[in-house]
């Protein structure tokens, strides 16, 4: 299980997307928890992006929403962790 480490731009853009979307709440749970258990769980749509982007990853929440995010080494705990950057729609986050 990876430990997920949430970025205050992640937490902010997470606040308003349930905001105004409160149903999404739930879905936005199961995903994060699929996350840290199994990142490339095939239901979770996990990809790498190139370019300007390149070294951070994407997953899908449902049809229109995704989280960006980074795996990073923790060198004092010699573990990895998902940082979690970024939430919302295609082209909100991209």
């Amino acid at each position: 299980m990876e430990e997920l480490v949430w970025s205050a731009n992640f937490i902010r853009q997470l606040k308003r997307l349930v905001r105004q979307n409160p149903p999404i709440k739930k879905m936005i749970e199961q995903t994060l928890e699929k996350l840290a258990n199994e990142p490339f769980d095939p239901s979770l749509k996990t990809h790498k992006f190139k370019g300007k982007l390149a070294n951070k990853w994407s997953c899908s929440i449902d049809y229109s929403n995704r989280i960006v995010f980074q795996f990073m080494d923790n060198v004092e705990l010699k573990t990895e962790e998902i940082v979690l950057l970024a939430i919302g729609s295609h082209d909100e986050v991209y």
